[in-house]
């Protein structure tokens, strides 16, 4: 699979917006009763996540319609325009695709944050074939930033940082998927599972642990490597747990964050329970 093949932005951007966000002209109706923009786009992401997205063409997606090349260009401008329409699509929760945060704190949201956009990289494996370091933002794009930056605005960072926090959720898991999609797409392109593939290599790898020259790797346990441990989750967690430290450290520096300890005025309890004491 190639890697950055295509760019989001590389449309006309206005035009772009325009039908992202619905504010464009609208193409009469045309012979094709049915054909809407939606369906395009719809038709695109399917081709794209069977083949890749170099199968993507307006030429392919209107056979895939039933209907001509020209027809498709009434609706929108080229494959560019019909590339950052995509991306938009797949950010929309779906049954496939929920992205639901859940109902819990900052940090079970950004977990499941984590899950899902994972789960969205591996359903749709050409995402990465897309460099993103421009994107053109649509209404998915932004709904998905507004529930999140809303579930994490209690951990009292600076709103820089908060988008910091995103931005590194986003880096991870992306690192991650790149390489689940292409153990997946070796074993398929080189017909060998990965039990054959480290099989091939053991007779070497033994003798190398023998020598007595890799002490440490030789030391490892036996499940070292093995597919049982879960390498997201645990890089997930040890994300969270330096956020959690740097959340914690800012409620202590600032008795006003959000969720933070109670000032020296705090007033007592309504239900006459003492209130805590403060520190002297």
């Amino acid at each position: 699979m190639a890697s950055g093949t295509e760019t989001s932005g590389s449309g006309d951007i206005g035009r772009t917006l325009e039908l992202l966000w619905d504010t464009g002209r609208r193409p009469s109706r045309g012979p094709r009763p049915g054909l809407t923009l939606e369906r395009i786009v719809e038709a695109a992401v399917e081709v794209a996540d069977r083949e890749g997205l170099g199968a993507v063409s307006m030429r392919r997606i209107a056979t895939e319609l039933g209907t001509g090349t020209m027809s498709l260009y009434r609706y929108v401008p080229g494959k560019g325009e019909l590339l950052d329409l995509m991306l938009d699509r797949v950010q929309r929760p779906s049954p496939q695709d929920p992205a639901d945060l859940g109902d819990g704190d900052w940090r079970s949201a950004l977990h499941a944050l984590g899950h899902a956009t994972l789960a969205r990289h591996r359903r749709h494996t050409w995402l990465l074939e897309v460099n993103q370091s421009r994107p053109i933002l649509g209404p998915a794009a932004l709904d998905g930033m507004e529930k999140v930056l809303a579930r994490i605005k209690p951990m009292g960072l600076t709103d820089p940082e908060l988008v910091s926090v995103i931005v590194m959720i986003d880096g991870y898991v992306v690192g991650a998927a790149r390489t689940q999609v292409y153990e997946r797409e070796v074993e398929r392109s080189s017909g060998l599972t990965d039990a054959e593939f480290w099989q091939a290599q053991e007779p070497v790898l033994v003798e190398a642990m023998s020598s007595g020259r890799y002490p440490m790797l030789s030391g490892l346990s036996e499940d070292a490597f093995g597919t049982g441990f879960d390498h997201f989750e645990f890089g997930l967690q040890r994300i969270l747990d330096g956020l959690e430290v740097l959340v914690t450290a800012r409620r202590a520096a600032d008795p006003a964050t959000p969720d933070g300890p109670p000032t020296p005025d705090t007033p007592a309890p309504a239900d006459g329970s003492a209130a805590p004491e403060q520190p002297a």
